[in-house]
This record gives C-alpha cells, structure tokens and sequence, in this order.
C-alpha cells in the first residue's frame, strides 16, 4: 500500500523556520521525483519545490528560492522541506507528491500525501 505522509507543519510567525517532513513507503522511493505543493483557502494547489530520484538535482517556485530547501534520504525514504524566513503568504497545507514525469506538473505525479497545515502570522 503506498502511503506519502507529512508533518511537521504548524503555527509559526513572520521570520520563523518550519521543517516539513514526508515519509513514504509502498513504492520504490528511489525511482521517483520528489515534489512539494501548496494549497491556500480558496486557491489552486501550485508548485512550490521539487527533488529529483538522485536528489542530485532541486528545483524552486521563485516565490521561495532562497528560502526554502529540499532534500531527501533515499536510505530512509524521506524528504524534506526545509523553510526559512517564513511569510504570511506561505500559509498554506503543503503536499509531498511523488513522481517520474514533469516535476512542475500535477498531473505527473502517481501519489500524493494528504498534507501538513502551515500557518504563519504577520
């Protein structure tokens, strides 16, 4: 049974670092790119980072390139979401996502975790 589960989300201020965690099992980790999306109220669910099958290669939304970091363990089946310097228009529930096709794209992804609540206050 594959299962992609998140955590490590909460309330935080302005300027404060979360890391978001996504662990996955039922499917070979290491053969699948790694995303992150977000889904604010009343908004569309966008890209936000991504993590290629080697981890060799990231990819960025320009709204938190130097800000937010992706990482996996393919030893643990884990990757990461490192964010740093939070802003309120972060708020959002982010989903680890995995997948071999076009990392910025939905529709590529196989299976999708069920989302960690990220709130940040001004």
């Amino acid at each position: 049974q594959v299962q992609l589960v998140e955590s490590g989300g909460g309330l935080v201020q302005a300027g404060d670092n979360l890391r978001l965690s996504c662990a996955a099992s039922g499917f070979t980790f290491s053969s699948y790119a790694m995303g992150w999306f977000r889904q604010a109220p009343g908004k569309e669910r966008v890209f936000v980072a991504a993590i290629s099958w080697s981890g060799s290669t990231t990819w960025y939304a320009e709204s938190v390139k130097g800000r937010f970091t992706v990482v996996r363990d393919n030893v643990r089946n884990l990757v990461y979401l490192q964010m740093n310097g939070l802003k309120p228009e972060d708020t959002a529930v982010y989903h680890c996502a995995a997948g071999r096709g076009n990392i910025y794209t939905i529709a590529e992804y196989d299976y999708w975790g069920q989302g960690t609540q990220v709130t940040v206050s001004s």
